[in-house]
This record gives structure tokens, C-alpha cells and sequence, in this order.
């Protein structure tokens, strides 16, 4: 006697397909605040490290490059901070 041959699952196909692909994407968003988090603090630190080398004196466009480029990273921060409110609420 042969034993039965296992049954070949389905591929989805279609609307389940893509539900399913949107489903997994949707997964790893939740790490993607976070590599923008690092990956802000990082461009903000280039700016500040080019302006610190420019010059030591201050100047109002200097401080205002740091300004915007530290503002960047609190926003990066609240988008993260939004997203994990969201969820340990359970809405995600």
C-alpha cells in the first residue's frame, strides 16, 4: 500500500493575496519609527557637526540649522511615541 500524498495547499490569489502582503508590511512598520529615530539623529548630528566646524563664532543661520535639525528629532520622537501608544492601546 502507498501512503496518501499530502495535499497541496493553495496558493492566495487575488484580493487574499494582497490582504495578506498588506497584513506583513503592516508588521514592520512598527520598526520603522524607530530606524527613523536613528536615522535622524544621525543627519541632525552631521549638521551640527558641519556648522561646529565652519566656525566657532555664532551666527542667527547656525543656530537656526541646529534649531531645525533638533526639531526633527523631537518629532521623530512623538511619530515613535504615537506609534506605541498605539500599540499597547491595541489599536494597530
Amino acid at each position: 500500500m502507498s501512503s496518501p500524498e499530502p495535499m497541496a495547499r493553495e496558493k492566495p490569489r487575488g484580493l487574499t493575496r494582497i490582504l495578506r502582503a498588506a497584513g506583513a508590511s503592516g508588521k514592520g512598520l512598527l520598526v520603522a519609527p524607530m530606524l527613523l529615530v536613528l536615522i535622524v539623529e544621525l543627519l541632525n548630528s552631521a549638521v551640527e557637526a558641519t556648522v561646529d566646524r565652519i566656525g566657532p563664532e555664532r551666527h542667527v543661520l547656525a543656530g537656526l540649522a541646529k534649531d531645525i535639525g533638533s526639531a526633527a528629532v523631537l518629532l521623530s520622537f512623538v511619530l515613535l511615541g504615537v506609534v506605541w501608544l498605539l500599540v499597547l492601546m491595541g489599536h494597530y
